[in-house]
């Protein structure tokens, strides 16, 4: 597993949830306030979890509500896919924070609502690779190419340019709440806050803005780049990863995950 992934699982380990809600006649709620994973094992919500639940909802509206700090891209396209072909109508609510992949399920709704401090956040794909020169340069053209389909995605959807879209992305730029809306991210801005929130320890990003308990998050006239957090944050590289992985699980009470 790519080990910034990891390490967003370990520092949020037993924050979330994935829960369904029948709010009454013709509408449905599911809460998807959880990392998104390919494999549940260390924590999060996997793909086939989170479409068994969208599946077995027949509400002609439903309410997804989103409180995510990311996760695999390629799982939540199999949310996305999901979404699309769901014959309900599907309003996004970003309740806290949609970052890195879960922006894609929001985006792919048929409507999208973000909180007034609610956050919305881009950046380029990660990965963990190994091998020799050959095997460093297909992944970085395909990290390149992944890169490209998402820009595509969010240039769909925001009418942005192609070139705004990278900029922000190698940035990894986040979006608070009217942000989101200007940037053509989001339709509109939620004219109640939502009941329940749950703070992320977002740390395993480079530029994840000062958002805890404490402080609120940061509200600017711009859409907030994030500081140079090198020296706040604990650096994480493929080769320092693999060689201390066993230590990661052990600081983090993650189990040695048992032969197939």
């Amino acid at each position: 597993m790519n080990p910034q992934l990891l390490k967003l699982l370990a520092l949020n380990k037993g924050k979330g949830y994935l829960k369904a809600e029948v709010n009454g006649v013709g509408e449905a709620t599911l809460y998807l306030y959880d990392a998104i994973v390919s494999d549940s094992y260390w924590g999060g919500i996997t793909a086939l979890d989170f479409i068994k639940e969208l599946s077995a909802i027949t509400a002609p509206i439903i309410h997804l509500r989103i409180n995510c700090p990311g996760g695999d891209v390629f799982a939540a396209r199999a949310m996305v896919q999901a979404i699309k072909e769901h014959s309900s109508k599907i309003i996004a609510h970003i309740d806290g924070y949609a970052a890195s992949a879960a922006t894609f399920l929001a985006i792919a709704a048929d409507e999208s609502v973000i909180s007034e401090g609610g956050m919305f956040m881009i950046h380029n794909a990660w990965t963990i690779a190994g091998g020799n020169a050959k095997d460093f340069t297909d992944m970085a053209n395909l990290l390149s190419r992944t890169d490209q389909t998402l820009c595509n995605e969010y240039v769909a959807k925001t009418n942005q340019t192609e070139q705004q879209i990278k900029d922000w992305m190698d940035a990894e730029t986040y979006f608070f709440g009217q942000e989101a809306v200007d940037a053509g991210f989001i339709d509109s801005v939620a004219d109640i806050a939502p009941k329940n929130s749950i703070n992320w320890d977002l740390s395993a990003y480079q530029k994840a803005p000062p958002i805890n308990q404490d402080q609120e998050p940061i509200q600017t006239d711009k859409p907030y780049p994030g500081p140079d957090r090198e020296h706040l944050t604990e650096p994480v590289n493929a080769t320092e990863s693999q060689d201390n992985l066993p230590n990661l699980k052990r600081k983090f009470a993650l189990a040695e995950k048992p032969p197939a």
